[in-house]
């Protein structure tokens, strides 16, 4: 991109000027810090003849930095951004390059960079750019929101020779055109709950270049050159990810990367709510409850079945009213919470009350607790790898018809086990509220179980995302967690409950067999003693009611 007037007139400049430089050597990753102010001039040398192409890139945490061709950054000569490449193309016979790097906010900007070399028959990652500023533009842009983050990239052409004309990029779909190339995406995710310059710098020099990505990233799709140039991933915030395109020509059997870009989900910018200060106040609490609820439950709900029925109740209606206040409000998101949780009580004690009244076990045990059971489990099996085929990504039809499946299958067995199902949801459910308590606190992709169910019923586009997640030290220790605490649970639970009847009674309908019992049972004392209501209204009666006098009084004689 550069040319020889650039050239010149950035070489007096730079004498001129004194400005500071930076060595790099092709493949080795070297530390840089801007200065407010200042403009970092990056030079590289000896460059072997059978190279044709080079990329800078330069990456920062969370910071802007400007990388130019020239001293003074100008439109379609320069890239502002947190991860930030150039391409050039080398002229023959030339052994050197300079590049600058600036910060454009007036702040000192510290970051790491790397040059990379690729010869002629390597692919040009952006060269075929209609998109954006840049000439050439071998940079991945991310765009994230609470549900998605959508990564875009350029088509690349076919490598050329130094002074060569590159190919034509549409004039023709032949075998012999940029047309054959495919592109791999890859993501690489950095360690949990850790927000670290330190750790971003050195996942960026594991999988910098092509090799590095392949062998410690994971490649989620391969696009074809007919395939819009983009892709969509579940967001999460907090949770530091390496995204790549690694370009490639199955005919010459090369490759060339593009600049990987990162991501964190959130702003470190922010005052409110930054990547710092994830977890909101009110979530915190909310799930500290839930989670000490969920650890009763998990050991004692059986035996306590009231508490246990309020608690699910409560689930399922403040789960159901967080979607229907989210889907038709704009309210804020502590005042959906709040309303949410209030509804949740009301469910609660509206399931206790129907058993209270009616005492059915197929209306609160089978349906409503079995319905949560299998709720979980419908979510644990989309979950997995299974949930990314692409017949769930594509069909929103064909994912619910199978969620709905395997949800409406485990109350099945409920109808001929109620009190080992019931014990058992008990057990899975409460663990589980007690790994998002955890996650309110520490992250744990775990609570992504549920989340991704609750983000594709409040986004219509969800569909279409990539559902991976990183699974991590932390995630394998709340796993044995979940696990421990679901069958310690269920075991003690029925132990303890062996020798005792299958539910407990509903006491209405015990008190209408009391009832009847005393109005038939003459025998019974109780058969003779005034009714609650009777004895009541003959107090109020002796209140108010004056009593009249007998007549004459007469001593009684001794």
């Amino acid at each position: 991109r550069t040319n020889t007037v650039y050239k010149y007139c950035d070489e007096f400049i730079i004498n001129f000027l004194g400005l500071d430089r930076v060595i790099f050597l092709l493949g080795r990753f070297q530390n840089v810090s801007i200065s407010q102010n200042e403009t970092v001039q990056a030079v590289v040398s000896t460059i072997p003849s059978e190279v044709a192409f080079i990329t800078l890139q330069f990456h920062t945490q969370h910071r802007n930095a400007t990388m130019s061709y020239t001293r003074m950054p100008g439109l379609g000569l320069s890239l502002t951004a947190v991860d930030s490449g150039l391409v050039s193309a080398l002229r023959r016979a030339q052994t050197s390059l300079t590049l600058f790097l600036s910060s454009p906010d007036g702040n000192t900007v510290a970051g790491t960079g790397v040059i990379l070399s690729y010869s002629s028959t390597d692919p040009v990652p952006g060269a075929c750019n209609m998109e954006f500023n840049l000439d050439i533009d071998p940079n991945i842009y991310i765009h994230y929101n609470l549900y998605e983050t959508t990564i875009r990239f350029a088509p690349a052409n076919l490598g050329y020779e130094r002074d060569g004309a590159p190919p034509a990029c549409d004039q023709s779909t032949g075998t012999d055109t940029r047309w054959r190339l495919q592109y791999d995406i890859y993501q690489y995710f950095l360690p949990e709950n850790d927000l670290s310059e330190h750790s971003l710098f050195t996942g960026f020099q594991a999988v910098a270049d092509k090799q590095g990505m392949m062998e410690n990233g994971k490649r989620v799709m391969m696009l074809k050159s007919t395939d819009v140039s983009s892709m969509v991933f579940n967001s999460i915030p907090g949770q530091g990810i390496i995204y790549s395109v690694i370009v490639r020509d199955p005919l010459l059997n090369t490759s060339a990367s593009y600049v990987p870009a990162h991501t964190y989900a959130c702003s470190f910018n922010s005052t409110l709510d930054s990547c710092q200060t994830l977890g909101k106040i009110s979530t915190k609490i909310f799930f500290t409850i839930t989670g000490l609820a969920g650890l009763f439950v998990c050991f004692f709900g059986h035996r306590f079945f009231k508490c246990e029925l309020f608690c699910m109740g409560f689930s399922f209606a403040a789960f159901f009213f967080f979607i229907l206040i989210t889907r038709t409000t704009e309210l804020d998101y502590d005042i959906r919470l709040a309303l949410s949780a209030m509804l949740g009580v009301v469910g609660g004690i509206i399931l206790v009350m129907i058993w209270w009244r009616f005492g059915s076990v197929v209306a609160v045990v089978v349906i409503v607790v079995g319905l949560m059971l299998g709720f979980l489990l419908a979510s644990v099996v989309l979950f997995t790898p299974l949930g990314d085929i692409d017949v769930f990504r594509k069909s929103d039809a064909v994912f619910w018809v199978t969620f709905c499946c395997v949800t409406l299958i485990v109350p099945l067995f409920f109808v001929r086990w109620p009190r080992e199902g019931n014990i058992t949801t008990c057990g899975i459910v409460g663990a589980y509220a007690v790994v998002l308590a955890v996650n309110a606190y520490i992250y744990t992709s775990l609570s992504y179980i549920t989340l991704n169910i609750l983000k594709r019923l409040l986004n219509n586009t969800f569909s279409a995302v990539f559902t991976d997640v990183p699974f991590q030290t932390i995630d394998y220790v709340m796993i044995t967690v979940w696990v421990v605490l679901s069958v310690c649970g269920i075991v003690l639970q029925l132990y303890r409950e062996r020798s005792r009847p299958f539910f407990p009674p509903s006491p209405y309908i015990m008190w209408q067999q009391e009832r009847e019992r005393r109005k038939t049972n003459i025998l019974d004392p109780s058969h003779h003693f005034p009714s609650l209501p009777s004895r009541l209204l003959a107090r109020v009666r002796q209140l108010t009611k004056r009593t009249e006098p007998a007549g004459e009084h007469t001593p009684l004689l001794l």
